[in-house]
Parts: C-alpha cells; structure tokens; sequence
C-alpha cells in the first residue's frame, strides 16, 4: 500500500541535444511517448513554439501530468512528471526523456504529495556522459 497519493519528480536536464530540444513535432512525441512508457493513460496534449526557440509542453494523464520547458539556447530543459497512485513509476518517464534529449547531467527531486507537509530530499544530481 501507498503512503503517499502521488510522486512528483522536478527535474533539470542539462547538456541536451539543442537541435532536438528546439523540435517540436520531437518534444511533442517524446513527451507522449514518455507517458506511454510508464503506462499512464492519455487524456489531452497541448504543446507550443516559441520565436525563436524553445517549447513547452503538458501532456494530461489520468495519472496526473508531465510537462517540459526547452531553452535550446541553453542546452537545457526543466520537466515535471507527477503521478497519482501506485501504479505509475513517475522515474520510468523521467528516465525516458533524460535518454531522449541525449541530457549530460540531470538534477531531480522526488516530491512525495498529499502528505502534509513536505519533506524534500536534497537534489540528486546525475551525469549521463
């Protein structure tokens, strides 16, 4: 049984493919993807580019959300995977997209929700070189 009602893991993904992060049609279908992968169930997918670079994202799950933010300029994307209940592994999707962007270094906290109050583990920084 689950002590927590969902698992929220922020992250930062640095040193990613910049082409990839300035793609749209990409990032749109690496979010999806992502999703799937963890087995969640789509509800809706809303994405936008902006001028002259960068997309954001939010791909609506049953399960909660994940959303994106790209900065190609950067080299960097922050993202969020929250999901509710147990049956969802929220790393599974985050792992994915981590591999997908090519990202050198990631930075994540696991949030557990629905607890009270939070409790934040320190930042877990991983390089992917």
């Amino acid at each position: 049984m689950m002590d927590t009602m969902g698992r929220h893991i922020i992250a930062e993904l640095w040193g990613c493919n910049v082409e990839k992060l300035n793609d749209f049609k990409f990032i749109e279908k690496m979010m999806v993807d992502a999703a799937l992968e963890a087995g969640a169930e789509i509800r809706e997918v809303a994405f936008h580019k902006f001028a002259p670079m960068g997309v954001s994202g939010v791909v609506i799950i049953s399960e909660s959300h994940l959303t994106i933010h790209s900065f190609p300029e950067h080299g960097y994307a922050s993202i969020d995977v929250y999901t509710c209940g147990d049956r969802i592994d929220p790393k599974v999707a985050a792992d994915y997209i981590t591999k997908q962007l090519e990202a050198k270094t990631r930075e994540s906290v696991q949030v557990p929700r629905g607890m009270g109050p939070v409790k934040i583990d320190p930042m877990k920084v991983e390089t992917f070189a």
